[in-house]
C-alpha cells in the first residue's frame, strides 16, 4: 500500500471519521519520497508589491493583512495547509481561495487572479522557469536539486520560521500484523532501488527527494506529521466535513 501526507499525515484531523486507523491499521516499510511545495508568487504581482524573497512576502503580509490571496487545490490540502503553517508561524493574514485541483489554481495564478500559492513543485515548474511565476522558497527542509537557486522557507524566513517544513511524501505500508523480517525485506529491497543513480536522477528531476528510510523511521515520520498537522488544521479551521 502507497501512504501519503494527505492519507496517513493530515486526513486523521482533518475529517471527523474515516474507515481505517492510519496509525494502528498499518505497519510504516519506508518512505519512498518527498516532493516539496513551492512558495510561489505572479511575478507581476510581486513586482508591483515589491517582493522579491519570503522576508520582504512577511513585511507586506503584516503592513497589509489579507490584501493577498492565497489559491490552493482545496480546503485541507498539503497545499492549503503548507500555507496555513506559513501564517500561523509568521502571524500574518491571507485570503484563502480554494480551487477544485490545483490545474484551475494555477490557471489562475498565471492570469494574475490568485496572488500566491504553496503548489507541488513538479505542476510548477514548466510556469516558473518560464517567467510567469517567481518561486520564493521551497517547503522542504532542504533545497530541491530541480531548483538549486531558490532557498527553503526556512533559509529565507528568519527567526520566525525556523523549523518550518511542509512536504507532499508518499511511502510504502503493510497491514497491520506483517513480520517484521518481510517489513524489512520489502524496504531493503526499496532503499537498494532508490540509491541506484538512474532512479535518483528520475526523481530528482521531478523535484522529488528520495529516501529509503528504516521503518522505525518512517513510522516516527507519520507520528510526528499527525501531531504537526492536527495543530495546523485546529488553528486553521480547516475543514471538509
Amino acid at each position: 500500500l502507497m501512504g501519503t501526507v494527505g492519507t496517513h499525515g493530515i486526513n486523521r484531523a482533518l475529517y471527523k471519521s474515516l474507515p481505517f486507523d492510519p496509525i494502528k491499521d498499518f505497519v510504516p516499510i519506508t518512505l519512498v519520497a518527498a516532493v516539496p511545495n513551492v512558495m510561489e508568487m505572479n511575478a507581476e504581482k510581486a513586482k508591483q508589491s515589491g517582493i522579491a524573497n519570503v522576508q520582504d512576502f512577511v513585511k507586506y503580509l503584516k503592513a497589509n493583512p489579507n490584501r493577498l490571496n492565497m489559491a490552493s487545490s482545496g480546503s485541507g490540502t498539503s497545499i492549503h495547509l503548507s500555507g496555513e503553517l506559513f501564517k500561523s508561524m509568521t502571524g500574518t493574514q491571507m485570503t484563502h481561495v480554494p480551487y477544485k485541483g490545483s490545474g484551475p489554481a494555477l490557471m489562475d495564478m498565471v492570469a494574475g487572479n490568485a496572488d500566491v500559492m504553496f503548489d507541488n513543485l513538479p505542476s510548477s515548474m514548466q510556469q516558473i522557469k518560464g517567467g510567469k511565476l517567481v518561486a520564493l522558497a521551497v517547503t522542504s527542509s532542504q533545497r530541491s536539486t530541480a531548483l538549486p537557486d531558490v532557498p527553503t522557507v526556512e533559509e529565507a524566513g528568519g527567526p520566525a520560521l525556523k523549523g518550518y517544513e511542509a512536504s507532499s511524501w508518499f511511502g510504502l505500508l503493510a497491514p497491520a500484523g506483517t513480520s517484521p523480517e518481510i517489513v524489512n525485506k520489502v524496504q531493503q529491497a526499496v532503499a537498494k532501488s532508490l540509491g541506484t543513480p538512474e532512479v535518483k536522477e528520475k526523481m530528482q528531476a521531478q523535484g522529488a527527494i528520495p529516501s529509503g528510510n528504516t521503518p522505525a523511521q518512517f513510522t516516527k515520520l507519520i507520528a510526528d506529521e499527525h501531531v504537526k498537522w492536527a495543530k495546523v488544521v485546529k488553528d486553521s479551521g480547516a475543514t471538509v466535513d
